[in-house]
């Protein structure tokens, strides 16, 4: 395993697909031809966890390598992901069988996890806090 590798990546993009699918249940549940709005969020899901497995092999290189290097590795490899962000933006934009909007909730799975995890961290500890003082 690498530098960035291993639990916390990992416990992020599990966290990301869970979302997916209990987002892709509520689909189900509330439209009545739901297969175009799963499309593409499962279309943006995959290209969001693709992008953030992409950035953490990008820092785990860079890290290795000589620092005259490392800015232009690691700002291709930023246009590259936006390159992908781009192409897939405009695949669902074009593609009748995907809805544009799920595939837009998808590109912020990542993104809605890390922040949800450190919203619910930061609440849990101060509900620690406060039953420490308590008792």
């Amino acid at each position: 395993m690498g530098t960035f590798e291993g639990n916390y990546q990992q416990k992020i993009i599990i966290k990301a697909l869970i979302l997916a699918l209990i987002f892709s249940g509520i689909i189900l549940l509330i439209f009545p031809n739901p297969k175009e709005y799963i499309y593409g969020l499962v279309f943006g899901t995959s290209i969001n966890v693709l992008n953030f497995r992409l950035m953490g092999l990008t820092f785990e290189k860079a890290v290795n390598m000589p620092q005259n290097k490392v800015m232009a590795y690691v700002v291709a490899n930023y246009f590259v992901r936006y390159v992908i962000y781009g192409a897939m933006l405009t695949i669902s934009a074009l593609a009748d069988y995907i809805n544009f909007y799920t595939a837009i909730l998808g590109i912020f799975m990542v993104k809605i996890v890390i922040l949800s995890s450190a919203f619910c961290d930061m609440i849990f500890s101060r509900l620690k806090k406060g039953n420490k003082v308590s008792k």
